[in-house]
């Protein structure tokens, strides 16, 4: 009787154990809990929210593509700033193609293109991904006002980007069905290919990834080109909807897809997140935005109250904070030390 109580205490331990450690790795706790805050918030100050589902999912598919193309890359501690400036000159560049069809391959092909150069830059020149993908946000865009003549450019079939615009069932558009789609794909991507979880030896260690074999600026051109192609899949969308390309376009989601990533856990040295997360930190940022937008707060303090979002998101990183209390305890250590006698002046 008592063997089996004890066993059946060690099981019992042991299934606590296994809990502790699941949750232990997991990286969306503060995705999770910002999205808690904004719905509490949001039931209380702006319900309508709740009963606008094609506008709030619709936000919520437009910073989550996005998000999720840059987090293949954050996961290998890389930065790709120029998302934004990619979703305008795909978008710019079918518009200026009267076929729609070819004009859609053109500007994925686009996205590829610039995922390959920055990659190049990166992986190959050296560059650091900040600034060589900073040079890309400032150059794209400034192709993108180029080739409009710097005004916004019609769709020559607009039938056809109205019909992309409407419900298939319910409050469900093809923008969210081709989230979804994309969601699944990355999240198999880096689940269950190699390749893809090797996204995560390169970004923890990349030495260590180089010792083992693994092919790292391979792996670095593959995640710059999803991040190029989602951002070019987001500005096909986004020009389809609005039957015209703006060269402005996406002016507002680049911090905002930065913010759904860190928001879901990812972390910016690379090594830690999931896709999943991802998906999280869009879905809160998608419904504050909504929220804000049908209480008529204007998008400039949008992206003040984003921002703050960002840097609580930043500053409450587990590794961040260990770094904050380590140097809190050493400062308070070297405070109390004793002072020898006739060791001062």
């Amino acid at each position: 009787m008592t063997q089996a109580m004890q066993l059946g205490k060690v099981a019992d331990q042991s299934f606590v154990g296994r809990v502790r450690t699941t949750l232990a790795r997991r990286t969306e706790g503060r995705g999770v809990a910002l999205l808690t805050v904004i719905l509490i918030g949001v039931a209380f100050f702006e319900p309508l929210v709740f009963t606008a589902y094609q506008v709030s999912l619709g936000r919520i598919a437009l910073i989550g593509i996005v998000a999720l193309g840059l987090t293949a890359v954050i996961l290998m501690g890389e930065l790709d700033l120029s998302v934004a400036s990619t979703l305008a000159l795909s978008g710019v560049v079918m518009a200026l193609i009267p076929d729609i069809w070819v004009g859609i391959l053109a500007a994925l092909a686009t996205g590829l293109v610039v995922g390959l150069i920055n990659a190049f830059f990166v992986a190959v020149v050296g560059i650091n991904s900040f600034i060589a993908t900073l040079g890309s946000l400032f150059a794209l865009r400034g192709i993108a006002f180029v080739l409009s003549d710097e005004a916004p450019v019609s769709l020559e079939n607009k039938d056809a980007g109205i019909a992309f615009g409407m419900p298939l069932v319910g409050p469900i558009t093809p923008r969210i069905i081709i989230f979804i789609l994309v969601f699944i794909a990355i999240q198999l991507f880096v689940s269950r290919v190699r390749s893809g979880r090797e996204f995560f030896a390169v970004g923890g260690n990349r030495q260590a990834a180089y010792d083992a074999g693994i092919p790292v600026k391979r792996r670095i051109f593959t995640g710059f080109m999803i991040s190029g192609f989602v951002s070019a899949l987001a500005g096909v969308i986004n020009t389809l909807e609005r039957t015209t390309a703006d060269p402005t376009a996406g002016s507002t989601v680049l911090l905002a897809s930065f913010a759904a990533a860190i928001i879901g856990g990812n972390y910016l040295k690379g090594g830690r997140g999931s896709i999943v997360g991802t998906l999280i930190g869009a879905a809160s940022l998608g419904i504050l935005q909504v929220a804000l937008t049908l209480s008529g707060v204007q998008v400039p303090i949008q992206q003040i109250f984003i921002g703050g979002i960002l840097l609580l998101a930043v500053t409450t990183d587990p590794a961040n904070l260990r770094a904050v209390l380590g140097s809190v305890k050493s400062l308070r250590v070297g405070r109390a030390k004793p002072q020898i006698p006739g060791s001062g002046s």
